[in-house]
């Protein structure tokens, strides 16, 4: 098994459509390059905002090997499904691709702490246990909630156990209970990476977290902001984040978020269409135009 020491930003990648449907591999290449050119350290593809349950396996898995071949960064796949037959092919395929690991996130129907743990231990065996994993913490769009005792165990079951995806909101205790664990030896040290659009990045970072798994559309805002968090620079840090913040919110709308960060990326040259596959949410003209007023106030 290979672990890594996930830190810095693992950008979440959309993932680029033509406006009739179809993948746009051209644009993933430039996606990826745009990427690489924020400062990134790892890319997570076929996560929520890659549209992944939209995508067949063989779609997924060269996506995956593009991504992969073109970044040279270490990858992070999402695998979760319904199943565990269709999550085992792609996480094989994935690490067969190059990928450095993938993440999986429990899915509705478990409710109980026993229920989760069992869940993830059935994962492992299904994928493998030498397949290094992340764990997906977000109950808004899973619901399901999981306590710090019930990640730690998770992570103290499961060897393969590389990562935690913090998405939990409010979630600013847990990640120091979390932190908490490693400092008293229950828990292995393992990372913890932070979603939820970033919203809540700088004081995450401040409570122990060692970097952000998002995809907002300006991901050199969360390069630096991770730099300067670890220099020390808090209240340069928080003046950056601050001037961040109103498009980052209105990016993280719930229905609406996808399309404002493929607007956005479209607008940055970062891929050719901002087209979702259908199912599909469209922006208002009015979205459009108060996205622009950001957009423009930003970067005024």
């Amino acid at each position: 098994m290979v672990n890594i020491r996930a830190e810095g930003v693992y950008v979440i990648a959309a993932t680029p459509f033509t406006d009739d449907g179809r993948v746009d591999n051209a644009s993933i290449d430039r996606m990826i390059d745009f990427y690489l050119d924020c400062g990134v350290t790892g890319i997570t593809v076929l996560g929520m905002m890659g549209e992944a349950p939209k995508l067949s396996l063989a779609e997924s898995i060269a996506i995956t090997k593009q991504v992969v071949q073109r970044s040279r960064l270490p990858v992070i796949v999402g695998v979760s499904a319904p199943g565990y037959a269709s999550m085992a092919a792609l996480a094989r395929a994935a690490m067969d691709a190059g990928a450095r690991g993938v993440m999986i996130a429990p899915p509705s129907r478990v409710r109980t702490d026993e229920q989760i743990i069992g869940y993830f231990a059935d994962a492992v065996e299904a994928i493998g246990e030498e397949v290094p994993f992340a764990i997906q913490d977000y109950p808004y769009a899973s619901g399901v909630v999981m306590a710090p005792k019930v990640l730690r165990r998770i992570v103290q079951d499961n060897p393969s156990c590389m990562m935690i995806k913090h998405e939990d909101w409010p979630g600013l205790d847990k990640i120091s209970i979390l932190r908490g664990f490693v400092a008293d030896g229950s828990m292995r040290d393992v990372s913890i990476l932070c979603g939820n659009g970033g919203l809540f990045l700088p004081h995450e970072l401040e409570r122990g977290a060692d970097g952000a798994n998002t995809g907002y559309a300006y991901p050199e805002m969360l390069v630096r902001l991770v730099k300067l968090i670890k220099c020390g620079e808090r209240a340069a840090a928080h003046d950056m984040f601050d001037r961040h913040l109103p498009l980052l919110r209105y990016e993280q709308q719930p229905g609406t978020g996808l399309a404002v960060r493929k607007f956005i990326l479209k607008r940055r040259g970062a891929i050719t269409s901002d087209a979702q596959r259908k199912p599909a949410t469209k922006l208002s003209k009015e979205s459009i135009a108060e996205v622009e007023w950001l957009v423009a106030r930003l970067e005024r």
